[in-house]
């Protein structure tokens, strides 16, 4: 089903625990990838021949997926972008242009860079405060501060739906409610959320939601805004060109209903219909039996890891069940890269450095962390494995 997991690493079977930075691809999106390719290439919406209309249903069919997926009623409050980062960038660009000179924009302390940095960005160029939201040190948010954060300029509230880096599930609803009743909105980074969680925007609230599309087993290069629509019509065109506009003149040009609006130039033709048979996988992974599986790997991970002399996890909540598979760690006396490496010669992948989270590291005193995460085509084996391999690896470098 997953081709990728035939291969192997220097000559031993490929452990693939990589999956929070990008999820492998079965075989039905990658049999999708290829029938666009060979079969349906051609521009979306604008030609009249046969070939380009069949490109742009498959295009459109899968924005209503998305939909459905996310518990969305309409599908033209989704926008397709390139990315998560891509979209991240889009809110803060578009939304940031109705911002003015104080307002204030809060951003929890274990974002990724791309829901920190481009809103560092509109800040300096609008005038605007950033608040930080911090993390106990167990990971969680303090909740507590963000009553204390908010006041009736703060205009957006940042925040993952998941860490890419603590594995821990934010109580969205609750910070959608608290923001709410001061007039704030809501920007979800859904990236590891949507992989993890059953996700239903309708009940959660948010104002918007943004995910890749490669770490939910879909073709790099394609990811989901969800907007709400009265919060789209008000915001700017993120970028210039064909497609997002109405007509075009010397003297003005007016721009397409969303989501054209968002949607500049040619898309991904052959990578966005990859989402649908993505999202039919991960919705078919729904399952008590894939569940119990997933609680097996965790206790299993959490019990050794913590064993093991000297080292750090980092991502513990109060609360078992709303931890991912995802363990971050340090081991003291041992660099996070030299394991890292040793691990790959034992055929193991896994993240290593600050995982696009240098703010979140600064706050746990450490350079970087090494990361092994799990999805739903890892086994326990594969954890016994890893942490065999593992007690190996700290054993050469002490």
């Amino acid at each position: 089903m997953f081709p990728q997991l035939g291969e192997s690493v220097y000559g031993k079977p490929l452990v693939y625990l990589d999956n929070a930075a990008t999820s492998l691809r079965p075989q039905s999106v990658i049999d999708k990838w290829d029938e666009m390719s060979s079969k349906y290439t051609a521009n979306l919406h604008r030609a009249v021949h046969r070939i380009a209309n069949i490109a742009t249903e498959e295009y459109e069919s899968t924005r209503r997926a998305v939909a459905d997926f996310l518990g969305v009623n309409d599908p033209n409050e989704i926008v397709f972008t390139s990315g998560a980062t891509h979209a991240l960038n889009l809110v803060a660009y578009s939304f940031g242009e109705l911002l003015k000179e104080g307002d204030e924009v809060i951003i929890s302390e274990a974002e990724h860079h791309s829901n920190i940095v481009p809103w560092q960005m509109i800040a300096e160029r609008k005038g605007l405060k950033i608040k930080v939201l911090p993390v106990d040190d167990r990971g969680e948010l303090r909740l507590d501060m963000l009553e204390r954060l908010l006041s009736e300029n703060s205009k957006i509230c940042c925040v993952a739906h998941v860490s890419n880096v603590l594995g821990i599930v934010n109580p969205i609803e609750e910070i959608v409610s608290l923001c709410h009743s001061k007039g704030c909105k809501v920007l979800v980074d859904g990236a590891q959320g949507v992989v993890h969680c059953a996700v239903n925007l309708s009940e959660m609230g948010a104002d918007f939601y943004a995910f890749s599309g490669h770490k939910i087993y879909a073709a790099p290069g394609t990811g989901v805004l969800y907007g709400k629509k009265e919060l789209l019509d008000l915001m700017p065109p993120f970028m210039g060109g064909g497609e997002m506009i109405e007509s075009v003149s010397w003297q003005k040009t007016s721009f397409a209903p969303v989501p054209r609006k968002f949607e500049a130039g040619t898309q991904n033709i052959s990578g966005t219909p990859t989402l649908k048979p993505a999202l039919e996988f991960a919705s078919s992974l729904r399952t008590p039996e894939q569940s119990a599986s997933e609680s097996e790997i965790k206790d299993f991970m959490t019990s050794e890891l913590s064993k093991i002399e000297g080292l750090k996890l980092f991502g513990t909540p109060s609360e078992a069940s709303r931890k991912i598979p995802l363990f971050s760690f340090a081991v003291q006396g041992t660099h996070h890269e030299d394991l890292a490496l040793i691990l790959d010669k034992m055929g193991i992948a896994v993240r290593s450095g600050q995982m696009c989270a240098e703010p979140l590291m600064d706050r746990f005193g450490v350079s970087g962390m090494l990361r092994a995460s799990f999805a739903p085509y890892n086994t326990l084996a594969e954890a016994k494995y890893f942490i065999e391999c593992l007690h190996k690896a700290i054993n050469m470098l002490r």
